[in-house]
């Protein structure tokens, strides 16, 4: 059995401060082949997922690592010891990238002679790709036939009279690739068992890695709903393990802010407890960048050798109590980021930008729908919240109000650090933020009214109070509220210094 990663680093640009070794404040181009080498050098983090979804996507990435450094990875084998994972456009959403979608298969072959010649032998640098947006069996099926037949396949075809592609380009390896699925909403979550086991009857892997995404749910659905949405799929994944004898590793995509994860140097060990059942965790770049280094390695160094636990497996009327409570969140929690999304797509504007990712409306839009809104995508999103004064955790809160006693319990039998989540996004409230973004924005009465409903379900039901007493989460309160009469008076060059502070200060974008 192949080496399983216990680490991935992403590209997702929620870092607040700039690492040393970047030419610019946006990471691009070959600082992010830089990025990847410091990655598994200095980090000693296993994989390295490479991000075509979005953003132009360097494919001659493993001719640059093995040529820039050749000493290590003579050492470290890419695709045996260390990791290289492409993460394609989703072809059947995201039109306008198709191209790139093949672009990227069609460079599997490629770096699989390079590292033959490298290496003097028979090596596979890359053999695995997610897919992003995953929805059906269908898709992640398509696109491993796609390859094997219309990537090493196309070696097979006969160009003129016994004359055939692989006389001219030489054979085609891999022979077959790996697929990831990477399962982004509500109804995918839910629908998992059916998306893994098509998937495994048409291509009967020895194995599976299954990823699932926790900070686009919690923008979509609220915090709570998607966490609890992640432990209904792990749920199931080992539910399919044990009924079919699969072996399956999931892989889960945190962040470092409560609403997307909160897994980062510090708070690592509670997010290994709550995440039972995960093999592979994703180190984005705020984890990697806005702590000193030395934690943040010894961090890493601490999750790469946890011993994974099984997860609860949920019984049919368990599911039914954790699919009302998330649909219970959900209808109080949307239209309220409904509401707010005027004020949240002017702020997300005013954050800096930290990765060079395409335009996020019109043709190459990248942007969220929630309900009946466009939102920009989860980082900016939770930036933006945190800098208007109102952490996006807290959103939606009352819903748990309507809860019956059985419903409570479960809660708090299977949200096991909900209060630790909670009281670190607490610290940056700001008590006088929605008057402001009331008078700004020209809010609704019955929003203001609503999210301070979820205010007090915080302090009277819960117990946490509202606003830090640290130096740090005091002086984020005071920048939101210059943040917010910077809004009011258009004085949008201090307003973005006032976020790129607030940034610093909780120790990631968004």
């Amino acid at each position: 059995m192949r080496k399983i990663p216990r680490t991935m680093s992403t590209q997702h640009p929620d870092n607040a401060k700039v690492p040393d070794w970047s030419k610019g404040e946006v990471i691009e181009g070959d600082d992010e082949v830089v990025e990847a080498y410091y990655s598994y050098l200095n980090l000693k983090i296993h994989e390295v997922m490479w991000d075509a979804e979005g953003k132009d996507v360097d494919t001659h990435v493993v001719r640059k690592l093995l040529s820039n450094y050749s000493e290590y990875f003579r050492e470290k084998i890419i695709g045996e010891d260390i990791f290289l994972t492409y993460r394609l456009p989703n072809p059947k959403i995201e039109g306008a990238e198709r191209k790139v979608f093949a672009e990227t298969m069609e460079s599997i072959p490629i770096a699989y002679d390079l590292a033959k010649e490298f290496y003097k032998g028979e090596k596979i640098p890359v053999f695995e790709v997610i897919l992003p947006f995953t929805t059906s069996p269908e898709e992640i099926i398509s696109v491993s036939k796609y390859y094997e037949k219309a990537v090493s396949g196309e070696e097979d075809i006969e160009l003129y009279d016994g004359i055939y592609v692989r006389d001219l380009v030489g054979e085609m390896y891999p022979k077959s690739i790996e697929v990831i699925p990477l399962i982004e909403d509500k109804d995918s979550m839910f629908r998992v068992r059916d998306i893994v086991t098509g998937y495994f009857k048409v291509i009967r892997p020895k194995y599976m890695r299954v990823f699932l995404a926790r900070s686009d749910p919690a923008m979509n659905y609220g915090m709570i709903p998607a966490i609890f949405m992640a432990k209904y799929a792990l749920s199931t994944l080992y539910s399919i393990k044990n009924e079919t004898g699969l072996d399956i590793f999931p892989i889960i995509g945190v962040g470092s802010l409560p609403m997307r994860g909160h897994l980062n140097p510090i708070n690592y060990r509670n997010a290994l407890e709550e995440y039972d059942g995960v093999y592979t965790f994703t180190i984005q770049s705020a984890f990697k960048y806005d702590y000193d280094e030395p934690i943040v390695k010894d961090a890493i160094s601490k999750i790469n050798e946890y011993t994974v636990k099984e997860p609860r497996i949920f019984t049919n009327n368990e599911e039914e109590i954790l699919k009302k409570i998330v649909e219970g969140y959900v209808s109080t929690y949307q239209p309220i980021i409904e509401s707010l999304a005027p004020a949240i797509n002017y702020i997300a504007l005013n954050l800096p930008r930290r990765r060079a990712r395409k335009l996020h409306i019109s043709l190459f839009g990248y942007a969220r729908s929630t309900g009946k809104v466009t939102l920009p995508r989860a980082i900016s999103f939770v930036g933006s919240l945190y800098s208007l004064g109102i952490p996006p955790e807290i959103i939606g809160l009352s819903s748990l109000s309507r809860l019956s006693e059985e419903e409570w319990n479960f809660l708090r039998e299977n949200y096991k650090k909900m209060e630790i989540d909670l009281r670190e996004s607490a610290k940056f409230i700001n008590p006088d933020a929605l008057d402001r973004i009331k008078d700004i924005w020209n809010l609704d009465e019955w929003v203001t009214w609503k999210i301070k409903q979820d205010l007090d379900f915080l302090e009277n039901n819960l117990g946490i109070p509202i606003g830090g007493s640290d130096y740090e989460s005091k002086k984020h309160v005071l920048l939101s509220s210059l943040a917010l009469l910077a809004c009011k008076e258009k004085r949008e060059e201090e307003l973005r210094e006032y976020i790129r502070e607030m940034a610093i200060l909780r120790k990631s974008l968004g």
